[in-house]
């Protein structure tokens, strides 16, 4: 029996089998229906940043002042992932379900069994297929920041791949918990309510983490959409990466002790129980790499060349107690501005949320709500301010560090531009469509070609 005209050729047995998940990657209904559907998604997200981006040019035109916050990272590149975002969250599990269930549901699966692949081969293929998915639904999103450049928009690289590689990870974990969950139901639609009440659930998580900072609050940073918000910060972080990418190869892992037939529940759960084991070490490992990279271009994350490397001198642990709740304005300004800051620069520093209760540095009833503590060395301060200018201070005075020359900071002139959203309506409205509905019409054709060529004798 030979492969079907369809396949491509392969000289490596690896080949035929990502071959063969391409197949059936595009004789499905659902990868075809995700593109349809995000295409008029991105092509609104992108026409509504554009018109707002425009409303705004045109104020910075009669206030230059204003120009210097209009950044096409903030006010394009992100509102127009923002569907990629949706679509991976409520579509993407579908095609990553389908590449599991549907072999279940008629029973191929077994008959791939007998093929001379490992199982973690089948599987690794299987996720290579759901990457090139993947990335196919981001050439979507990134066509729309092509439109934009062709009207003369700005664009920063490192800022489109902060987004690109949050997204990524975002992609990864998601797709992970399909494949587990799919292997480990019998029913597609089981597994898909699985999936969707896992990410729907960081949802949750982040909604009520937000005002609290107990252990709810601790549990906020295992969210993934707190990991993707980082991101879209233009914040790149290793330990966050390492950890998204260690679960996601974890839940890999999980699906592959899962997916083949006729093994005992028990071998099961004790190889489940080994998988959950080292992927929470491999989480508690990585997720300890300290090494942050600020993407965006105005450098709005970081602090001033001089002050990040006086602080970086720091030998001892700094301690920093908050005493504000977290969905309170001030708490927000301070952890953007200065706490943040702090924490992707000092080598070693320990940050106690207080979150309305009594402060240790306070006298005894006293009300805190609202002081901010230092610590370093048994020398402490407090302050009420959130700003850097007010912080920065008290630390060089605490830690005896002598305080950096102030140097006047670059300003960002900001990119305002005008521009017109009329041929994005008609690339995502009617070209792009019109390109996949027939990709996929044809496709169909040729897989029948296919099929018909491998049974003839």
């Amino acid at each position: 029996m030979r492969l079907p005209e369809a396949l491509p050729s392969f000289h490596a047995p690896a080949g035929v089998l990502i071959a063969k998940e391409m197949r059936d990657l595009l004789a499905g209904r659902a990868f075809w229906v995700l593109l349809l559907l995000l295409s008029p998604l991105v092509g609104y997200g992108f026409d509504q940043a554009v018109q707002l981006y425009a409303e705004a040019s045109r104020a910075a035109a009669q206030s230059p002042e204003l120009a210097r916050g209009l950044s096409p990272f903030d006010g394009i590149v992100v509102p127009t992932f923002g569907a990629l975002y949706f679509t991976t969250t409520f579509l993407f599990p579908f095609v990553v379900i389908r590449a599991v269930a549907a072999e279940k549901q008629d029973g191929a699966h077994k008959l791939m069994q007998q093929l001379p692949y490992r199982t973690a081969v089948i599987v690794a293929a299987k996720v290579a297929v759901l990457g090139l998915a993947w990335l196919a639904m981001a050439a979507v999103c990134l066509s729309a920041l092509l439109l934009w450049m062709l009207q003369g928009g700005h664009l920063s690289l490192s800022e489109v791949a902060a987004v690109m590689a949050g997204h990524a990870l975002y992609a990864a974990v998601v797709a992970g918990i399909g494949l587990a969950a799919a292997a480990m139901t019998e029913s597609m639609a089981t597994a898909a309510i699985l999936t969707l009440a896992a990410t729907v659930g960081f949802w949750v998580l982040d909604f009520a983490a937000s005002s609290d900072s107990g252990a709810l609050g601790a549990l906020s940073g295992l969210s993934l959409t707190a990991v993707l918000r980082q991101f879209e910060r233009g914040i790149f972080s290793l330990g966050t990466a390492g950890a998204t990418l260690a679960a996601a190869c974890g839940l890999v892992c999980l699906a592959a002790v899962w997916w083949p037939a006729g093994r005992r529940v028990g071998a099961r759960a004790l190889a489940s129980a080994g998988v959950l084991v080292l992927t929470a070490a491999a989480i508690a490992a990585t997720s300890r790499a300290s090494l942050y990279a600020d993407a965006r271009e105005d450098r709005r994350n970081s602090f001033s060349a001089g002050e990040a490397a006086a602080l970086a001198q720091l030998r001892q642990r700094l301690t920093v107690t908050v005493n504000l709740r977290p969905e309170d304005p001030r708490y927000i300004d301070f952890n953007n501005g200065v706490l943040g800051k702090l924490i992707r620069t000092v080598p070693d520093i320990a940050v106690i949320k207080v979150a309305g209760g009594r402060s240790e540095f306070a006298t005894q009833g006293d009300d805190n709500y609202g002081q901010i503590a230092l610590a370093y060395a048994g020398r402490y301060a407090r302050t009420r301010s959130t700003s850097a200018n007010e912080i920065l201070p008290l630390i060089y005075e605490l830690t005896n560090l002598p305080r950096p020359q102030a140097t006047p900071p670059t300003q960002f002139a900001g990119y305002p531009l005008v521009a017109d959203s009329g041929v994005s309506r008609l690339w995502f409205y009617a070209i792009l469509p019109a390109v996949v509905a027939t990709a996929w019409l044809a496709r169909g054709g040729l897989l029948r070609r296919g099929a018909r060529s491998a049974i003839r004798p």
